[in-house]
């Protein structure tokens, strides 16, 4: 058993707490490199932000979970080293699939766990949070659960079309399940692709695609249910379309991939909303300076060479994100 406070991590209910007084959202970003983890780092020491660097099942099969556990110690050492005293680093399971994936994670140091039930009828996702929220307070690891299904595609999470959180189940649900966090659906989307042509209008100037609003509506009934509690949303990357259109530019072929606008994202981290998850605007700002780099340097193939700037545009993605989408920013604990 490792526990995530020899680590120096801790875990999300504190930060919580002050993110819904404050009205601001705390970034929770996926990474599955190195170079994800440094840049995420050092955004979050530079801003002066508590962070969740977050993995999904398929990322810590990816990286394997011993060799995780010390990049996650070395993360908090790194940001130490960069001179910030107190990090406030959580290192977070992201849809865990099982009570099963959800212990080895709390066993293996990290400070907070998402058990994803959504997909299960409704008594049996209670049953499932609620065996997982038991196991993991007994180590003082919060749990995030989600009620709700979203669209999209993201490593194992999959569904065709997406089903809104109701607002009347909330209260049951959080009240029996114990979880620290609730994951709603009001219409955000897993993946780069999160809304069809379709279900889009155009704008006439520019040509591209504009995605339908969030259901605030939603968010608000479900406010009230629950005055105060932590309410997270994933599928939130905006898919810059200026890396999409590097991408494209160079290569890539990503047709019409749109994501949700980032003055939508700011409203909703002026709510109850306290943690905001982005994964695709992280690949795409990796992948489209990598893309750009090996164009114009044909020559190279030192991995370094087109990795530094890789983690320099993430590093400025994440800072972005941080300062001017959720508020984050000097809210570190004194």
């Amino acid at each position: 058993m490792v526990s995530y406070k020899d680590l120096g991590l801790v875990n999300t209910r504190e930060m919580f707490k002050r993110a819904v007084a404050g009205g601001y959202a705390i970034p929770a970003f996926n990474f599955n490199t190195m170079e994800q983890m440094q840049a995420i780092v050092q955004a979050a020491v530079e801003t002066k932000s508590p962070v969740i660097m977050q993995v999904s099942k398929g990322a810590r099969n990816y990286a394997n979970a011993t060799i995780l556990r010390y990049m996650a110690q070395g993360a908090v050492e790194y940001a130490k080293e960069l001179g910030c005293e107190h990090p406030e680093i959580v290192l977070h399971l992201d849809h865990g699939d099982s009570f099963e994936l959800c212990k080895d994670c709390i066993d293996m140091g990290f400070s907070s766990v998402m058990i994803d039930g959504s997909h299960l009828p409704y008594e049996e996702n209670v049953a499932l949070a609620k065996k997982v929220v038991e196991y993991a307070h007994q180590y003082d690891v919060t749990v995030e659960a989600e009620l709700g299904v979203l669209a999209g595609v993201e490593d194992e999470v999959s569904a065709a079309e997406s089903h809104y959180t109701k607002p009347e189940e909330v209260i049951d649900f959080a009240t029996r399940t114990g979880c620290d966090s609730l994951a709603i659906s009001i219409g955000t989307s897993h993946g780069a692709y999160k809304f069809t042509p379709e279900q889009c209008t155009r704008d006439p100037k520019t040509g591209l695609l504009v995605p339908p609003p969030l259901a605030f509506d939603i968010l608000a009934e479900i406010e009230q249910k629950l005055p105060g509690f932590p309410i997270v949303l994933h599928g939130s990357s905006s898919v810059p379309q200026e890396e999409v259109a590097t991408i494209n530019k160079f290569g890539g072929k990503l047709p019409d991939a749109i994501g949700i606008p980032e003055d939508q994202l700011r409203q909703a981290s002026k709510s109850a909303v306290c943690k905001i998850n982005i994964d695709s605007d992280s690949r795409l700002a990796m992948t489209a300076a990598i893309r750009q780099h090996l164009a114009e340097h044909p020559g190279d193939f030192d991995p370094r060479q087109y990795l530094k700037p890789a983690r320099e545009n993430m590093k400025k993605m994440y800072i972005h994100k941080i300062v001017n989408v959720l508020g984050s920013d000097g809210k570190l604990a004194e």
